[in-house]
């Protein structure tokens, strides 16, 4: 049931790139326990956000609801963690140490063990303990001042560069590495993932680019930052909008030849000082049709124009349509796990669970007898549904 059946993880619940990587690492096939805070009486947590950002990426794992200011819980996931392979938490640096379950200790307990650690800024370093969010990360890794249009100030994209390209995909790959490194060494290790220095790396090719004088840092001034005519996005007739990619000079040509212009009347496509001419030229021709009518004509053509489409449209598409790229979980369609595999195929198990839903149940697998389970239910150190407190 994926190319990490077998593996168990332990995550302790957080927001944004820490739930992505239990998320992508249940994807693949983990088993993977989330240790939740012990709801409130009122049903709720006491910390509602974390519940609220992590609905859309908790799909996949079990949940056992501990009181991390407990004995008894500090206990309980000690117990959990013994046959663990990683753990991912993403608290500010220092945190996990004053709760009891820092890396000395956890390691003590289990060598092998994985730890992964999620922060914004790392684990030590001049703002390691300042708080921040996306946004800033890829501020400070030069990534957000290369983003929008040039006489504006710099663009706020989704939070997908530092959350989870820079974060959780990259946290995520660590773990993996360092749990195959495990395997051959029988020990574990820290696997510390900063959101910026993630961010950066991503940024690996411009800042290559810029170290050889071929980038220009005023920004929509490059060919993919939407400085070329041929690699931007233009308004439609209906306004909405289609994404065109026209680099190599065979799919420009293409393109050209679609747009119904003549290209021994334009100027070189790589004239740089020609682009906000020629941008005009095709944001004019753009604009006589609608968005699916430029899609019905040029989407099989490789002149690389596609429909910029919403969430709402993108998981009609027939190409994601005829790859199953989108798939119902708890009655929401969300995309499926990504990449695929030939041999040790993917797939989602379960929807997201409600704190506490696996607690005896997790416990038992763990090999805590009903008597100490009992006790720390009693005690309020962990806490579960009561339908599975009967079971």
């Amino acid at each position: 049931m994926g190319p990490l059946a077998g593996i168990s993880v332990v995550e302790f619940a957080g927001i944004g790139p820490t739930p992505f990587v239990a998320l992508l690492l249940s994807d693949l096939g983990a088993d993977v326990i989330t240790i939740d805070r012990v709801p409130s009486a009122d049903g709720g947590t006491p910390d509602d956000l974390v519940r609220m950002t992590t609905g859309g990426l908790g799909r996949g794992r079990r949940s056992v609801a501990v009181d991390l200011k407990s004995p008894g819980g500090i206990d309980t996931v000690l117990e959990l963690l013994k046959n663990a392979d990683g753990l991912i938490e993403g608290y500010r640096p220092g945190v996990m140490e004053r709760l009891g379950l820092g890396p000395e200790v956890c390691l003590a307990q289990n060598p092998r063990l994985v730890f992964g650690r999620m922060t914004g800024w790392g684990q030590d370093g001049a703002l390691a303990q300042r708080a921040g969010h996306d946004l800033n990360y890829i501020a400070v890794a030069g990534v957000l001042h290369h983003i929008g249009d040039r006489d504006q100030a710099p663009t706020v994209p989704l939070n997908l560069i530092g959350d989870f390209g820079g974060g959780g995909l990259l946290l995520a790959f660590g773990m993996v590495a360092a749990m195959l490194e495990a395997r051959n060494s029988g020990r574990g290790q820290v696997v510390d993932a900063s959101m910026a220095e993630g961010s950066a790396l991503l940024m690996t090719m411009m800042y290559e680019l810029s170290g050889r004088g071929m980038w220009d840092h005023d920004r929509e001034s490059n060919m993919n930052d939407g400085g070329a005519h041929f690699y931007s996005v233009y308004a439609t007739s209906d306004d909405k909008y289609v994404a065109v990619a026209a680099m190599e000079p065979k799919f420009y040509a293409n393109l050209i030849s679609a747009l119904g212009l003549d290209g021994r009347d334009l100027p070189d496509q790589w004239d740089r000082s020609q682009w906000p001419a020629l941008r005009e030229v095709f944001a004019e021709v753009f604009r006589t049709r609608t968005r699916d009518a430029w899609t019905a004509l040029l989407e099989d053509t490789d002149s690389c124009v596609t429909p910029v489409l919403s969430m709402l449209e993108a998981p009609s598409h027939r190409h994601n349509v005829s790859r199953n790229a989108f798939i119902t979980v708890d009655d929401i369609t969300q995309p499926a796990p990504a990449p695929r595999f030939s041999r040790t195929p993917t797939q989602v198990r379960r929807g997201v669970a409600e704190p506490g839903q696996h607690s005896v149940e997790v416990l038992r697998e763990a090999g805590i007898d009903e008597a100490r389970i009992d006790a720390l239910l009693a005690s309020g150190s962990i806490a579960s549904t009561a339908q599975e407190v009967k079971a």
